[in-house]
C-alpha cells in the first residue's frame, strides 16, 4: 500500500483568481511549485489586475513580492527556492533585469538558485514573468 501525497493548490490573498484552471502554485509533499507571476499589484475586490507601472524595475520588483507571497503561503522562502525561470519580454532588458535581480537579492550569502532566462511574448503592457522551484525541509 502506499500513500499518495496530497496535492495543495496555492493562492495567497493578494492574488486575483487565475484566468484559466490553474494554481498561482501547487505543494506536493516538500516541493512547491509557483506559476508564472508577473508584475500585479495586489488585488483589489471588483478591480481587473494591474501591472505595477510602465517600467521593468516596477514590475520585477512587484513581481518578486508575488512570487514571494505564494512562497510563504506554502510555507517556504526564497532559501528552499532551487529554480527561477524569468521571461523577458525584450533582450534589451537583460542587463537591467540582472541589476534589479542582483540588488534585491544582495542579502542572501548564496546565489538564491540556478536560473534561467528566456524571451516570450506576453500579454500588452507586461514586461516579465518569473516562476519558481521550491523544496522544503
Amino acid at each position: 500500500m502506499t500513500d499518495k501525497l496530497l496535492k495543495t493548490a496555492i493562492t495567497p490573498a493578494t492574488h486575483t483568481a487565475p484566468p484559466a484552471k490553474f494554481s498561482h502554485g501547487v505543494r506536493k509533499g516538500n516541493l512547491l511549485q509557483v506559476a508564472g507571476q508577473v508584475g500585479f499589484l495586489p488585488a483589489v475586490d471588483g478591480q481587473a489586475p494591474t501591472p505595477a507601472g510602465p517600467t521593468l524595475r516596477e514590475q520585477t520588483l512587484q513581481t518578486f513580492a508575488n512570487v514571494k507571497a505564494i512562497l510563504e503561503e506554502g510555507g517556504a522562502s526564497w532559501d528552499d527556492v532551487m529554480m527561477m525561470r524569468v521571461y523577458l519580454t525584450d533582450v534589451d532588458h537583460f542587463a537591467e533585469m540582472n541589476a534589479i535581480y542582483n540588488e534585491y537579492f544582495a542579502d542572501l550569502k548564496e546565489a538564491p538558485s540556478a536560473r534561467t532566462t528566456v524571451y516570450v511574448g506576453l500579454p500588452a503592457g507586461l514586461l516579465i514573468e518569473i516562476d519558481a522551484l521550491a523544496v522544503l525541509g
